[in-house]
């Protein structure tokens, strides 16, 4: 079974195993109104799709920020049902940024478990390319908001140059951005207090980031219609 999109439908088991969690917990979270009901199809087996993946990376991630049930309740119900997979890691990204960097220490298993999905050795030699991952003797030192994403580079069709090539001018375009923004912000709040200075950066840096999370989806997209309807074109004549 599919979805409307084509992609392959996952049973509850296959869910929870992607999601590193237990069918337990996705089917208290389904009670609590935090998951959309399955697809129930031929002897009544339920089927999810990615945006049931999505959402518990998503809960996940809250979990991490320290958020209780009732405050993660909260924020989910405040998202329009209808949102897919994409904005869904949107808004996972986001809530990941606000979190302060740092590492953990795993072993296979538990890499593998934070991963949700059984890990081949050039899987791990792709992830430690990205810099998500590092070998340290028999454990891993890993990049916890990264893994995810990396994880998810694994299925990407592009080839670990084009993958680092692409990680090199993100980095290297958003630092530029970074500095001018704040040459920005020091302009605006040079005559302020620290306290209005500290409580200016703490409201600003979730708005600045999912600023800049919106306004790079749309400018890839009108690149990526640029591109397509040149190609269209190219191919036609």
């Amino acid at each position: 079974m599919t979805t409307d999109t084509g992609e392959p439908t996952l049973t509850i088991d296959e869910l929870a195993a992607r999601a590193g969690t237990t069918v337990r917990t996705v089917r208290f979270y389904g009670t609590k109104g935090l998951l959309p009901p399955p697809v129930i199809g031929a002897r009544r087996v339920g089927h999810y799709g990615p945006e049931h993946l999505a959402r518990l990376a998503l809960i996940e991630e809250l979990q991490h920020q320290g958020m209780t049930l009732a405050a993660i309740e909260r924020y989910v119900g405040q998202l329009p049902p209808d949102l897919g997979a994409h904005d869904l890691a949107i808004h996972r990204a986001v809530v990941a940024s606000w979190a302060p960097e740092g590492t953990e220490t795993l072993d296979r298993r538990d890499l593998e478990r934070r991963a949700g999905r059984a890990l081949t050795e050039e899987d791990v030699e792709r992830l430690v390319a990205m810099d998500v991952v590092r070998v340290d003797g028999d454990a891993y030192r890993v990049d916890a908001g990264l893994l995810r994403l990396g994880v998810g580079l694994l299925d990407v069709p592009l080839s670990q140059e084009a993958i680092l090539a692409a990680r090199t001018v993100l980095i290297e375009h958003s630092r530029a951005a970074a500095h001018e923004l704040s040459r920005v912000f020091r302009e605006e709040v040079s005559q302020r207090a620290a306290q209005d200075v500290k409580s200016l950066s703490a409201h600003m840096q979730p708005l600045v980031l999912q600023a800049l999370l919106t306004a790079f989806q749309r400018s890839l997209r009108e690149e990526l219609q640029q591109w397509l309807g040149a190609s269209q074109v190219g191919g036609s004549s």
